[in-house]
């Protein structure tokens, strides 16, 4: 091509604090802004003057901007059946905005999903899988990196956590899919620990479980501090602080924070769910309830071989999503994609 591809990316992710979906917004956004010898990037802008329009949330204004002057490229973070757990609304007002978000990745002209599990449910909708595109996130190390002892003794002091204790961190918003639960009961198993929970109520009483949970916050364990939302500048020192990341989520998309807290090295322990098979390759710990993680964590303190083999297993997959592996893939995608609509014979793509 003679001329650079205009892409406008739309969305409101940072609308909202504390959520992944925003990290991987602003992540992806400047990494592809970095390509200038290929493409043009513009954000929340106005018109047609674009040969693609990525659009990155499900807001009811960008269905409207879907239209045939330029390829429109959705991005799937979650699927339909991923939102149980995650807000609650009245059933049938529930069912009406699944119904739309369908709408919507079936109006696209493209899919880009974060996960390779989405692909098969993707096509049970009725989407073809050749207009389906798996891209991973990635994170940045300039922005996720490890930080020095002193800076790390001086955060636990902040927050009121003794030096040598071992830190278990979760994060996300706190909602029932996230198994805060979970957590709690595994801290309360382990009194000698210190667990921490970064995140809040990102979406308020409409998150599932507001009540129930809000009831845990406002009276947790000794060893259990819910320090709310985080802004994303200063999360790299958190996870820095930590000893393992712990996420018991029941269902998860691609968890940003996860990808984040590797680029430290931290040992990572999840539930033993189906989709973290295909992007985390087995380098991580799992169990399936209280019993397994009480166990884990008790190993990660207390058995170094098994601590380190654990921090190596992050490295890897720090190593593997890497900032120049995922930014090959896009300065592949979009120009794929933009020439395979010209060649369909749709002239609005020709560039002026």
């Amino acid at each position: 091509m003679d001329k650079k591809i205009r892409i406008n990316m739309l969305s409101k992710a940072t609308s909202v604090s504390g959520q992944g979906v925003g990290s991987a917004y602003m992540e992806q956004v400047s990494l592809v802004k970095e390509n200038k010898d290929l493409f043009e990037v513009s954000e929340n802008k106005g018109g047609n003057k674009f040969e693609i329009c990525h659009i990155h949330t499900v807001n009811p204004q960008y269905l409207l901007k879907m239209n045939k002057k330029h390829v429109n490229v959705m991005y799937v973070h979650f699927i339909p059946e991923t939102l149980d757990g995650s807000i609650k609304l009245p059933k049938l007002i529930f069912n009406i905005f699944k119904r739309y978000v369908i709408k919507m990745y079936k109006k696209a002209d493209e899919i880009v999903v974060v996960n390779p599990v989405f692909k098969e449910p993707l096509v049970k909708l009725g989407i073809d899988e050749q207009r389906v595109t798996y891209i991973p996130n990635y994170v940045s190390k300039e922005q996720f990196h490890s930080i020095p002892q002193e800076e790390i003794d001086a955060l636990k002091e902040k927050y009121g956590i003794e030096k040598d204790k071992f830190v278990v961190l979760g994060c996300g918003q706190v909602q029932t899919r996230k198994g805060v639960q979970d957590f709690v009961k595994v801290a309360e198993a382990l009194p000698d620990y210190s667990f921490v929970w970064a995140g809040g109520f990102s979406f308020g009483a409409i998150t599932d479980g507001h009540k129930e949970l809000k009831a845990i916050m406002d009276n947790p364990p000794k060893n259990v501090k819910f320090i709310g939302i985080v802004p994303r500048n200063d999360m790299n020192a958190i996870f820095n602080m930590s000893d393992a990341l712990f996420m018991p989520s029941f269902s998860e998309l691609f968890p940003m924070s996860i990808l984040e807290a590797v680029n430290s090295h931290k040992p990572v322990v999840l539930r033993d769910l189906d989709l973290y098979k295909d992007i985390l390759f087995g380098h991580y710990e799992k169990g399936t309830n209280v019993e397994d993680w009480v166990e884990i964590f008790k190993k990660l303190k207390d058995d170094d071989a098994y601590l380190q083999k654990a921090k190596e297993d992050s490295k890897f997959i720090s190593e593997f999503y890497s900032k120049e592996h995922v930014n090959d893939i896009w300065r592949e995608y979009y120009p794929r994609i933009y020439e395979k609509y010209v060649k369909l014979g749709n002239k609005k793509f020709s560039q002026k």
